[in-house]
């Protein structure tokens, strides 16, 4: 059986286990999924016995309106990560360039398709942020650039400037560049970090976005880009099963997007009062905690590579970062839950250390 390197992985860590393992693993919405989006799910189930939309019409049509972009420029996938996959099958790259870390699932796809991929490696003293270093490495060569924002372990987002600074060398030197926004609406300011105004000048940019991360809903899968290079996305078409979205899925998203459209917002509330508490808290257990904006933190307990293993016996489930490039086995990250979770992590935490 191949590895499974994410986080979440619940199935795993509790086998056989007597009672609920609390999951800081996942970095999802720390509100939990929306009831209405729940109950849109059941609904969909009465029309199972049918074949979902394969284009996502509706669900297309209602992102476009909350993205401003044309719903033509949009694609739905069966989540973010088939998107990747299906970008890469539809390019097929011969040199890649992706941060180091980040997350994982760009270099799996590149490498499915036979591509070189290449490591910018982000900088603990630079609080593994985004600098204009990366330009340095991006050359006539590359193919296509992976980037996330807020990044993925990390929580650092990429500035305007520099983004802009790196579109202008990806066009002249041809490169796509793909940027990952799945954290976008749980960010600090959210929706104000949007790059879809990028879109028209820089055709050669791709934006992934989800649902998993927002509404918390993971199990369901949901994801989509956005592009305005239209020969692209009929290869993404073509790259896809024909119905590659289920239609639960599908009434989830609109649920999602028409009767819960303030639900990220109330997050992004939520974590700016929790995240900062999180944080010190941490610290004050004597981890290095780097900064970020997004619903999730990156520390640091150094030298000690079994913290994991010792809260999975205690029922707490962390993502150990040591296969994460870049990082090593002392590193951590911990989703923002609901406060009174993050009470028994840190609590847990102490007992442990």
């Amino acid at each position: 059986m191949a590895d499974y390197t994410h986080g979440g992985d619940f199935w795993s860590a509790c086998p056989g286990k007597d009672g609920v393992m609390l999951d800081f693993s996942a970095n999802l919405n720390p509100l939990g999924m929306p009831e209405a989006v729940k109950q849109a799910a059941r609904r969909a189930i009465d029309g199972a016995e049918h074949y979902p939309d394969p284009f996502c019409r509706k669900l297309a049509a209602a992102i476009a309106r909350r993205d401003g972009v044309p719903a033509e420029w949009i694609v739905c996938g069966n989540g973010a990560a088939d998107l990747i996959f299906r970008l890469a099958f539809a390019l097929r790259p011969r040199k890649a360039l992706v941060t180091a870390p980040t997350f994982s699932e760009y270099e799996q796809a590149l490498t499915a398709v036979g591509c070189t991929t290449s490591h910018h490696l982000l900088r603990e003293e630079e609080n593994f942020s985004l600098t204009e270093r990366i330009l340095e490495d991006l050359t006539p060569n590359t193919d296509i650039l992976f980037l996330c924002t807020p990044n993925n372990p990390t929580g650092a987002p990429i500035g305007e400037k520099l983004l802009t600074a790196i579109l202008s060398r990806c066009r002249e030197y041809g490169t796509r560049l793909v940027l990952d926004e799945c954290f976008l609406h749980l960010s600090d300011r959210g929706e104000e970090n949007s790059r879809t105004g990028f879109l028209g000048e820089y055709p050669e940019l791709v934006l992934l976005r989800a649902f998993t991360k927002c509404y918390a809903m993971p199990g369901l899968r949901l994801g989509y880009c956005i592009t305005g290079d239209e020969g692209l996305r009929e290869r993404l078409w073509t790259c896809a099963q024909p119905w590659s979205v289920s239609a639960v899925a599908q009434a989830a998203g609109l649920a999602a997007l028409t009767e819960c459209p303030d639900h990220p917002a109330a997050a992004r509330a939520f974590l700016a009062k929790e995240r900062p508490f999180l944080a010190k808290a941490l610290e004050e257990l004597g981890m290095k905690v780097y900064p970020a904006s997004a619903n999730y933190l990156l520390f640091r307990r150094a030298g000690c590579t079994d913290l994991k293993e010792r809260l999975a016996q205690r029922g707490v489930l962390i993502r150990s970062c040591g296969n994460y490039p870049g990082l090593g086995p002392d590193y951590y990250r911990v989703a923002v839950r609901p406060h009174e979770e993050n009470l028994v992590l840190i609590q847990t935490l102490r007992e442990v250390l």
